[in-house]
């Protein structure tokens, strides 16, 4: 059986990320600032991704009671979802999985299974008065993606029907 071609993308506040594996392997990863401010400039975007990588499932984050996005990152959410709604890739919407006390520990952690990530890791952790580095959001990509890759099937089965 071929491995599971899984593209996800994050949303944060003024930057998008996203992240291609094919299995656990990571094939793709960027961040991006030029498409965040519109939702027809990532739309385009991510239709170009899904045109380009052939994803078989497009992860995006559930924006539910517990989604601590704002009103404007949940409204570029809705528009990916949607937009893979209408390709041939199926749409997963996962909760964001909080199984380390810092986004740092769970970079780090990352960087130890996908040692290609090291650039992106911050040299140290920020204070709280200072803003999230940039390159932050792959991480959560990251995550979302093996949410779904190594979590129980039932959300792969939802996202079937």
């Amino acid at each position: 059986m071929a491995a599971l071609r899984v593209l996800s993308v994050a949303v944060s506040s003024g930057r998008v990320g996203y992240v291609f594996l094919e299995g656990t392997q990571l094939l793709d990863w960027a961040v991006t600032t030029t498409v965040s401010g519109k939702a027809t400039d990532l739309v385009a975007f991510v239709q170009e991704l899904i045109n380009t990588l052939k994803p078989d499932v497009v992860v995006t984050e559930k924006c539910d009671e517990d989604c601590r996005k704002g009103s404007r990152s949940r409204r570029l959410i809705a528009s990916i979802a949607e937009l893979a709604s209408h390709n041939y890739v199926l749409d997963v919407q996962a909760s964001r999985p909080r199984m380390f006390q810092s986004k740092y520990e769970e970079a780090e952690s990352a960087v130890k299974r996908h040692p290609d990530l090291i650039g992106y890791l911050p040299e140290k952790k920020r204070r709280f008065f200072e803003t999230e580095p940039r390159n932050m959001i792959i991480f959560d990509a990251l995550a979302l993606a093996e949410e779904v890759n190594n979590g129980p099937p039932d959300k792969l089965a939802a996202a079937l029907g």
